[in-house]
């Protein structure tokens, strides 16, 4: 049994990997331009920098979850720390972009074996149940400082030391986490740990990776495109492969029978579409700020500290939200903010006055901050118990999917766009405007009484289903 002063020690750890987690995202992206005029990337190379590390996350997610289980979470855990820290010294002393990407990728190997195998550690070391709901409270609070603070942290890194201090502080913060953990964290393992599902990962890998790569290069290849096709035709082939394979495995890595609940496949469709929104959004922004309106990194990151600002007290005030009204107000509030901060900044050029711009990530900022809670609520409600750690991965997985996607997308659509970046980025405004648009009309599908009566049903199925596994 671990003392109080020993279980904080944990918990304060756990927010290391989080904070290095977080920030890597925000900060990164407010350093796209450095990195494009140092190692003369196209927006395309500037795509993969943040994609490569996104979708390396959302296809390991569930492996690493598993892999933690089985082999324990510590060593996992410490495993994480130090690839993520390896990731990043190799990108602070990337010769070009490709060895850049390279490092985001081993980043992203390592990250995706830090935040949800820190939740299982806090699970197994804080076993009141009022503690571990302070715990995770906390490392909410912490989830969304950090992203608040990423683009000033950002801005001031890249203009007083250059874009690889954004990578190099790293190294040192996950040095203080490996030793910590080696001194105070105990080892855990799942009673039954998951088997291994090499198949199912796979395929998983086989569907997200075309499919994010034919986006991204197809302004290049061109649409029809030989090439192009073949991706789109695989992604297809694996999705198939995939929901076959997986249906038959008594472990599996992904468990499609979850889909078979509106009130889940609404969340994570929402949660797609909502980080696509937002990753859309951090991507486009700082291209406009840097290379359009002339701005510092540090200006950049300043000017788009409202919008986090906003997310972090909103993300708050969404639990009140849900606990009081249930999800379907959060929803549908959380759309049409995002739907109205998009839509303002179709309106962006080279003068637009920076109160516009501050309302506009306002706005953003709200309707992303209130969407959280929900999501998890929704997703998680007639779910059965033993099926909540299944859920949670996949619907962790949706939000990396989207996020690379909405990079994806509005990149290519600057990239093939026949007038310069503020008339393309109009089109790729609009389709976020869009995301937000569908996720309100979304959470008003997946939280009716029609949704919920089927999720009630599809979770007495799932249970029945387990129940049969295990005799």
């Amino acid at each position: 049994m671990l003392s109080p002063r020993e279980r904080t020690i944990v918990l304060s750890t756990c927010f290391l990997s989080v904070v290095v987690a977080g920030l890597d995202t925000t900060i990164a992206n407010v350093a796209l331009p450095s990195i494009q005029k140092a190692l003369h990337a196209p927006i395309s190379g500037l795509q993969w920098v943040v994609d490569s590390y996104t979708l390396v996350i959302a296809c390991l997610l569930m492996f690493s979850g598993s892999l933690a289980d089985r082999f324990g979470r510590r060593r996992t855990f410490q495993a994480g720390l130090g690839l993520f820290s390896l990731g990043s010294l190799i990108c602070g002393l990337a010769p070009s972009l490709e060895v850049l990407v390279a490092g985001r990728a081993l980043q992203a190997v390592g990250g995706s074996m830090l935040n949800p195998v820190a939740m299982s550690i806090i699970a197994a070391t804080f076993t009141d149940s009022k503690e571990r709901a302070r715990a995770v409270g906390a490392w909410g609070a912490v989830a969304g400082l950090s992203g608040a603070a990423g683009p000033v942290l950002g801005g001031l890194l890249v203009g007083g030391l250059g874009w690889r201090s954004i990578f190099w502080v790293n190294v040192p913060v996950c040095a203080v986490a490996i030793s910590l953990t080696r001194r105070f964290v105990p080892e855990s393992k799942a009673a039954h740990g998951k088997r291994f599902d090499p198949l199912g990962q796979l395929l998983v890998v086989a569907f997200l990776g075309p499919v994010t790569a034919a986006v991204i290069e197809g302004p290049r290849h061109g649409w029809g495109s030989p090439f192009i096709i073949a991706l789109f035709v695989l992604a297809a082939v694996a999705v198939a492969g995939l929901t076959v394979a997986e249906s038959r495995r008594a472990e599996p890595l992904v468990d499609v029978r979850v889909f078979s609940s509106p009130a889940f496949s609404g969340a994570a469709i929402i949660s797609v579409v909502a980080l696509a929104a937002l990753g859309g959004f951090l991507f486009l922004n700082t291209l406009y700020l840097q290379d359009v309106r002339g701005c510092s990194a540090l200006h950049a990151g300043l000017l788009i500290f409202p919008m986090a600002a906003a997310l972090a007290a909103c993300a708050m005030i969404s639990g009140r939200i849900v606990a009081a009204r249930g999800s379907r107000p959060a929803f549908v509030l959380a759309g049409l903010l995002l739907a109205a901060g998009t839509g303002l900044l179709t309106g962006t050029g080279h003068g637009t006055g920076t109160w516009y711009l501050v309302l506009a990530y306002l706005l953003f900022g709200a309707g992303f901050g209130l969407v959280g809670t929900p999501l998890t609520h929704t997703a998680l409600s007639g779910m059965p118990r033993d099926q909540a750690g299944v859920a949670g991965a996949i619907a962790s997985t949706c939000r990396q999917t989207g996020g690379a996607i909405g990079v994806a997308v509005c990149g290519s659509m600057v990239v093939g766009g026949s007038g310069g970046f503020i008339e393309s980025s109009r089109t790729a405004w609009t389709v976020l405007t869009g995301c937000g648009i569908a996720t309100a009309l979304l959470g008003l599908v997946s939280t009716g009484r029609w949704a919920r009566a089927r999720a009630e049903r599809s979770a007495r199925r799932l249970s029945t289903h387990a129940l049969e596994m295990t005799r």
